[in-house]
This record gives C-alpha cells, structure tokens and sequence, in this order.
C-alpha cells in the first residue's frame, strides 16, 4: 500500500489525527500536542481523502507532501502520521 511507512523515526514527529472526511470547509484543528482533528472536502474513496490529509498536514507543518506518511489507518478515520522534520 503505497501510504505505509517505513518504521524509521529519526528526525520526525509522530501525530495522532481524527480525519473527517466529505467536510464543507477545510481544517486542522490542534487539540492537543500531538493530536489534530482535519477536516477535508474529499470523500473517503480510493484514498482520495488521505491524499487531502497529507496535504493538509504537509501545508499545516511547511514541509513536503513526501514528508508527510501515513503509519497506521490507511483505511480508518482515526490514523497515526509520521513527519519528516529534517
């Protein structure tokens, strides 16, 4: 699955992140210090909402979309994220 991480954590930043997805508005909401709520416009299909979230987060964070990777919920509401901070 192309959104799986490679488990190397150096140098990076691990989030907790509630997604919800098909939103009117686009948002990242900080509710603790590692934990996001993002809402994002796309519909949770063919991955085209984790591909908003990474954006999202990517933009939130400055860093590259390639930066940004999703470790666990590829397919669940409720993912852990890891960026790159390097």
């Amino acid at each position: 699955m192309p959104f799986e991480g490679d488990g190397d954590t150096s140098d990076c930043v691990i989030v907790k992140v509630r997604i919800i997805p098909n939103s009117k508005a686009e948002s990242v909401e900080e509710l603790g210090q590692a934990d996001y709520k993002i809402k994002v416009r796309e519909k949770a299909i063919d991955g085209k909402a984790n591909i908003a979230v990474i954006a999202a987060l990517s933009s939130y964070f400055n860093v590259r979309k390639s930066d940004v990777v999703i470790l666990k919920g590829a397919i669940s509401r409720d993912k852990t994220i890891e960026i790159k901070t390097r």
